[in-house]
């Protein structure tokens, strides 16, 4: 089996990185607060002090951290992972940055000799933990053919679409719908709490109507409990927002409902919502209305 070098164990890194242990790879971890792979190491893991370390001698490489300032701390300097890569590795990078970062990642490990594919996800932490994530791609054909042992343990479905790239637009465009579909369920629930209906009935109403989403079946139950326990944070997806929104700058692509969604994510970060889920936005509506959305109360 691969040797696979594991670096960034966050909400969704160590629950990846620990179902590639159970499938029984060699996993080398690296993260930059050492604790973390600390839980990894009792499951077999060994860990690397450097990204150089967790790239040398390993035949797959995968990245996943938060934004782009984050990849060039792990890729970039003496210690960085391009300085530890061997010609014929490959490098997967699984987080949500800008399209020019990831191409230019891309020139970068094929002048080493390696090989690259951008391939964001989409499934939040349950599906990490699960191993039913899945992967939007880019890159060539022959490099994903050659990775989906890896691709088919983390995940349930593999999406190749096109060059390197092309997985990281794919991701931003996905995440300004689930910006705007947790936006139009917060204000959906804020009109009916307003009004005094059970948010029980209307949260099966929406779920069972035209109004049916991902993110009422993630979310709604959430947002009637309150419980804003981290699945995906609030700031990553601002993250994500204003990285959809350069892009569309760029392209000259009108995004009213964009340009508004990054808004409202904006005013729940400096509220203080930022560490907490990405449903947390509601909690904008029900200070405008002065009321939580599964209080039965007035």
């Amino acid at each position: 089996m691969k040797k696979i070098g594991f670096i960034g164990l966050g909400t969704m890194g160590a629950p990846m990185a620990a179902n590639l242990l159970k499938q029984g790879y060699e996993v080398i971890v690296y993260n930059r607060t050492s604790a973390k792979s600390e839980a990894l190491a009792e499951q077999g893991a060994t860990i690397a002090t450097t990204p150089r370390d967790a790239a040398n001698a390993v035949d797959t490489v995968i990245t996943m951290v938060s934004d782009d300032a984050s990849i060039a701390a792990v890729y970039e300097g003496k210690d960085g992972l391009l300085a530890g890569l061997q010609a014929g590795t490959t490098v997967i990078d699984c987080s949500t940055i800008s399209p020019a970062l990831v191409r230019q990642l891309a020139e970068s490990i094929k002048s080493l000799g390696c090989t690259f594919l951008d391939a964001p996800v989409t499934g939040s932490s349950p599906a990490a933990i699960s191993g039913t994530l899945v992967f939007m791609v880019g890159g060539d054909a022959e490099v994903l053919a050659a990775q989906t042992d890896i691709f088919d343990t983390l995940g349930k479905k593999i999406l190749h679409m096109g060059p390197n790239g092309s997985g990281a637009v794919a991701k931003l465009a996905h995440n300004t719908i689930v910006g705007i579909n947790n936006l139009a369920l917060a204000e959906g629930f804020a009109i009916a709490a307003k009004s005094g209906l059970p948010a029980d009935a209307f949260l099966e109403l929406v779920q069972l109507g035209s109004a049916g989403s991902k993110a009422a079946e993630l979310k709604g139950r959430k947002i009637i409990e309150h419980d804003f326990t981290n699945q995906f944070s609030l700031a990553l997806m601002l993250k994500d927002l204003k990285l959809a929104s350069s892009l569309t700058d760029e392209s000259s692509i009108p995004s009213p409902m964009l340009n508004m969604a990054k808004s409202l994510f904006q005013a729940g970060q400096a509220e203080g919502f930022g560490e907490e889920d990405l449903s947390a936005v509601v909690k904008l509506y029900e200070s405008w209305i002065g009321k939580k959305m599964g209080d039965p109360s007035l």
